[in-house]
């Protein structure tokens, strides 16, 4: 039977929260994903895309971001079309970030947050963060090449505590089972 299975495509993954109380700083959180190459899965990063970029080969992109949560719905929006990457990566890791500007958040502090990710209408993932409310920064999905080129989703939501430089170069470690 697997060789009728094609694997993931293209996804989505959403993320929404409520603007800060009136008065407050505006809450900013960005979505990140990091490409690693075949040779080195869990090393550093072969690039990442976050606001104001997007992957060399335009297969990962926001379609939508947000610095303070205002409007209806899903906030921000990426877009990963896995199935255009070139096959020398081998894994993504998608994390959101927690931006420390104005003052320092966790997810505790972020009103209402959720997070969605789909395979076109197939929701795989759906959270809201309260297993890692301490943390700054979270990863919320890797996508795993496998030996015959399809591409698997491991679910899974990780916390980091911290700063965002910092997690994106940590972010693609492999998380205890």
């Amino acid at each position: 039977m697997s060789g009728l299975s094609k694997g993931i495509r293209k996804v989505e993954v959403a993320l929404r929260w409520d603007p800060s109380p009136a008065g407050a700083p505006p809450t900013d959180l960005d979505l990140v994903a990091a490409t690693y190459e075949a040779g080195d899965p869990y090393g550093a990063p072969a690039y990442l895309v976050h606001f104001d970029s997007r992957s060399p080969d335009g297969t990962i992109y926001l379609d939508r971001d947000s610095r303070d949560g205002q409007g209806f719905g899903w906030d921000e929006v990426m877009t990963l079309e896995l199935g255009r990457l070139a096959g020398r990566y081998a894994r993504v890791m998608v994390g959101v970030v927690i931006q420390q500007r104005t003052a320092h958040r966790t997810f505790v502090n972020v009103l209402n947050p959720g997070l969605r990710v789909r395979e076109g209408y197939t929701v795989l993932a759906d959270d809201d963060f309260g297993g890692v409310l301490g943390a700054t920064a979270a990863t919320v999905a890797e996508f795993v090449r496998d030996g015959s080129g399809d591409w698997a989703f491991r679910p899974g939501v990780h916390g980091f505590e911290d700063d965002p430089a910092t997690f994106t170069r940590h972010m693609g470690r492999a998380h205890p089972s």
